[in-house]
């Protein structure tokens, strides 16, 4: 059974279509690409895929449920994570602070030597080395793009979306 699936999804900006009548269906542990044109509606699909931006038509099923993702944060509660073109990092933040800065369960203390353990592991685990306490200013764009994916998977993300 697929873990997302999309059926005849359409979207158009002032009339004109960015999609069309998309149907994807993405098995669990599986890799996909979309591969297309400047302004051929990838981007605008991953964004319907995260909750930024809500369908014409269509419909979307997550584990074989229809699903409305009305904002990122309904995607990434139901286990969807996304690393968008432009990061979504603050630069005078540490890579630690970026990575579980609005969590849900953060509400008044944080454990901020179990976060940091539990971000070395996942690291470790997907080969995505980052210094916890650097400074995101301080880093190069690929360590930025590491910590973004490592903030998916803290939240325990069970599809990643990567957009470019």
């Amino acid at each position: 059974m697929a873990i997302l699936e999309t059926r005849n999804i359409c979207k158009a900006f002032a009339g004109v279509y960015a999609n069309e009548n998309i149907s994807l269906s993405v098995d669990k542990g599986s890799i996909h690409a979309l591969l297309g044109e400047n302004g051929a509606g990838k981007t605008t699909l991953v964004n319907i895929l995260y909750g930024i931006y809500t369908a014409d038509s269509g419909e979307m099923l997550w584990k074989g449920q229809r699903v409305d993702f009305r904002t990122p944060m309904d995607a990434i509660a139901a286990g969807v994570g996304m690393v968008q073109q432009h990061f979504s990092l603050v630069p005078k933040m540490t890579t630690l602070d970026n990575i579980i800065l609005n969590l849900q369960n953060n509400r008044f203390f944080l454990n901020r030597s179990a976060a940091e353990k539990r971000v070395l592991a996942l690291a470790q685990k997907y080969g995505l080395q980052v210094n916890p306490k650097a400074r995101v200013s301080d880093l190069s764009v690929g360590e930025r793009q590491r910590v973004e994916i490592l903030k998916a998977l803290y939240r325990d993300a069970e599809l990643l979306i990567l957009d470019e």
